[in-house]
């Protein structure tokens, strides 16, 4: 029994002297969380701060909002043009060429990159500014409101450039006009004229129409007359810009009616230097290449044989590669003339070879059967070395003499004609006919080339003096 009480009052003590100790911790711990909890309060009212700081600063996630209530665009009626009802609407257009990017002759197009913009007014647009300040937006808002259906006539391909954004802009004045400005580039038709190739001039142009609305509703002009039309410095490769010009006019639709267009003219002038050094100048060389046979012998048949069909195969290149470039036009064009006119020459010049040869053996088989050739003389021997008889070969006896009534008759000098003798201060020659010319010919066929040698550059010559005066002007 006493040791029952006495454990007792040993637990009694126990748990007097822990008791304090344990309310003391109990009381810490609740201040730590106390001070926690204040802690994370405080730093969530500045995080709320902050933020709340930064919505004020970037309001962009409520600026469609305002820029819609500011210009009123819920409240209008934005697929029905300004002035519905009324006069047409004046729409003008202002144009600024960045680039021509390519020129194709086989495809008879060209590639355009400009800066497109356009000028009206929208009263329903009009927003209070007391500044009077207006406000630029992107393609975003191209999207709610009314904007000119315009498009390129004829074009074949074209699209907005939208790196790293599209590029389109608008901005709205506190009176309604609007400023709208995109970039675009366009492939267009232009219809070429290739009589000339390649000494031409081209005259293509881009046209601006629009596409829903005829002249009774939208009216489009140069907002500034000539100067609505500026560009930059264009450089090409094979043509120079000789005028850009804008003009205006309209097109009838027998199912829509009469619609306002813009035209943007420019004039095309080609470089003529490539074409000379990869055609004009080849083509010469092959000519004079090929009047140097006529200097050669003519028994030198391997020699001048070669000579022109090496020449005539060379011309056959060249027009075979000028035309591959060129486009599959029906009509003649002037360096088809040049071209084909020198192969002519060239052809001719192979020709007269043949011709001179042709009269040489002529000449000879003539005196073989005259009796001017000796009887031991053999045909095939002499002419199997190049083609035609040498004279080297030729032993030729002096000609026999006339009979003695012919010379007398026919042969009579001047002096023997019983005629009475011509006055003093007179002439006389007789003129050859034509069969004795050939004759001639036949007989010294060596004249061939002799005139040639003349006739060959003279003519061409002159064919150069009047094509060049004729495309060049």
């Amino acid at each position: 029994m006493n040791l029952v009480l006495l454990a007792v009052r040993w637990l009694c003590l126990v748990w007097a002297m822990a008791w304090p100790v344990t309310v003391v911790t109990g009381i810490r711990n609740n201040r730590r969380r106390k001070h926690k909890a204040l802690g994370e309060n405080a730093k969530d009212r500045a995080k709320g701060d902050v933020d709340n700081k930064l919505k004020k600063q970037d309001s962009t996630k409520s600026l469609i909002v305002k820029t819609e209530k500011l210009l009123k665009i819920k409240e209008h009626d934005f697929a029905i043009r300004p002035g519905f009802g009324g006069a047409a609407l004046p729409v003008g257009i202002d144009v600024q060429v960045e680039s021509i990017d390519s020129i194709s002759e086989v495809n008879m197009d060209f590639t355009m990159t400009l800066y497109l913009r356009h000028y009206w007014k929208d009263e329903r647009l009009m927003f209070p500014s007391p500044s009077n300040m207006s406000r630029t937006f992107d393609g975003r808002l191209v999207k709610k409101i009314w904007v000119p259906d315009v498009f390129f006539v004829h074009s074949k391909r074209s699209f907005i450039h939208d790196t790293t954004m599209e590029n389109v802009m608008i901005r709205v004045y506190p009176d309604g006009n609007i400023l709208y400005s995109v970039r675009i580039t366009v492939t267009a038709l232009c219809s070429m004229d290739f009589s000339s190739f390649p000494l031409d001039t081209q005259n293509c142009s881009l046209e601006l129409e629009s596409y829903a609305y005829n002249e009774n509703d939208l009216m489009l002009y140069w907002k500034n007359g000539n100067d609505s039309l500026r560009t930059d410095e264009i450089v090409l490769s094979q043509f120079f810009i000789q005028r850009f010009h804008p003009s205006s006019g309209l097109a009838f639709y027998s199912s829509t009616g009469w619609y306002n267009r813009l035209f943007i003219n420019f004039i095309l002038r080609r470089h003529i230097f490539f074409f000379m050094l990869q055609a004009y100048f080849p083509t010469m060389l092959m000519v004079l290449l090929s009047w140097v046979s006529f200097w050669i012998d003519r028994r030198a048949v391997p020699a001048r044989v070669s000579l022109g069909m090496t020449t005539v195969l060379t011309m056959s290149t060249i027009i075979t590669g000028v035309s591959s470039s060129m486009p599959q036009v029906s009509y003649v064009k002037a360096v088809d003339i040049y071209l084909w006119t020198s192969f002519l020459f060239v052809f001719l010049s192979v020709i007269e070879y043949a011709a001179v040869n042709y009269c040489s053996t002529l000449d000879e088989m003539r005196r073989m059967k005259t009796g001017k050739l000796p009887t031991s003389y053999n045909v095939n021997q002499a002419m199997a070395f190049d083609g035609c008889f040498h004279d080297n070969d030729l032993e030729l006896t002096p000609y026999p003499c006339l009979p003695t009534a012919m010379s007398s008759n026919h042969y009579r000098t001047p002096s023997q004609n019983p005629v009475d003798p011509p006055t003093e201060g007179t002439r006389l020659r007789r003129q050859r006919s034509l069969r004795e010319n050939l004759d001639l010919l036949l007989s010294k066929s060596y004249l061939i080339d002799s005139y040639s040698r003349i006739a060959f550059p003279m003519s061409y010559l002159l064919f150069n003096a009047i094509y060049w005066s004729m495309y060049s002007s």
